[in-house]
């Protein structure tokens, strides 16, 4: 089941989009949103007789975290080698303001204190209920679902500031969507799934979720282990190798296998 929270032009709303998405990740033209009575993260999955024509409204980030977007630093290999460095030994937590998350089709805002901001492609895990202390093995039961990330980054703030809070902070740092996908388990992302970014079109990152060095039941397990997680929370799973540069005009696409295509231009604060 794929959920999306759109517009109108009116108050957000959340429905179930309907369909099968073609070879970009895009929904194919007979799909239609069926409107939710609300959001199912609190009152579940309750469908209206009301269908919305995807023309006719605006995606949204598909959750709003309640608390907190929770960021896995260096959890493929080959990224941790292309950063200067060796992969941790166990995962490597920054958070993300919620004030970051944007959704698809928004713009990443650049900064005027930055000179470097970096797209970095990810899987989000959508946290569905509140939880401390998870055993890997009872991982599924608290995820709600999965949908994709763009963790951008301040890449010469980082740097100078030795740590993450304002180079990943920024409002607009966070892109969210296109929407939440259910009906995949942790397992699908250990067997492999392909994770790519396009740069103005141009292939800049390609990988496989089966090179993440924790896998999404360890992640779940560690966070929750420092945290309590609330119904909404985000967990970003690690980018592969191929981060780089973006700069105001530029269009950024990540697509995930199973999970379809986020897109979002940058554009200079005004």
């Amino acid at each position: 089941m794929r959920i999306v929270r759109f517009t109108t032009g009116e108050e957000p709303s959340y429905g179930v989009l309907t369909g099968d998405l073609d070879a970009y990740g895009q929904p194919e033209d007979d799909a239609v949103i069926v409107g939710l009575a609300g959001d199912p993260l609190y009152v579940g999955i309750k469908l209206l007789e009301k269908e919305y024509r995807l023309d006719d409204v605006r995606l949204l980030a598909p959750v709003l975290p309640r608390s907190k977007v929770i960021g896995i630093g260096k959890n493929y290999a080959a990224h941790a080698a292309e950063m200067g460095g060796e992969a941790p030994k166990e995962p490597l937590m920054f958070l993300k303001p919620n004030t970051s998350v944007v959704g698809p089709g928004d713009a990443v805002v650049h900064p005027r204190q930055s000179e470097f901001i970096s797209y970095e492609g990810e899987v989000a895990v959508v946290i569905g209920r509140i939880c401390r202390d998870v055993p890997p093995e009872q991982a599924t039961d608290v995820i709600h679902g999965y949908t994709i990330a763009n963790d951008v980054t301040a890449r010469d703030l980082q740097k100078s500031d030795g740590q993450f809070t304002r180079a990943k902070g920024f409002d607009t740092f966070c892109p969210l969507g296109p929407w939440i996908e259910t009906d995949l388990d942790p397992h699908d992302f250990s067997q492999g799934r392909r994770i790519q970014t396009f740069l103005n079109g141009d292939v800049v990152q390609d990988g496989s979720t089966a090179d993440m060095i924790h896998d999404i039941p360890t992640l779940v397990a560690h966070v929750s282990s420092v945290m309590t997680l609330l119904p909404g929370d985000v967990i970003l799973t690690g980018t592969p190798e191929g981060v780089g540069q973006m700069v105001p005009g530029d269009e950024i696409e990540i697509s995930i296998e199973g999970l379809g295509t986020l897109t979002n231009k940058v554009e200079a604060r005004a």
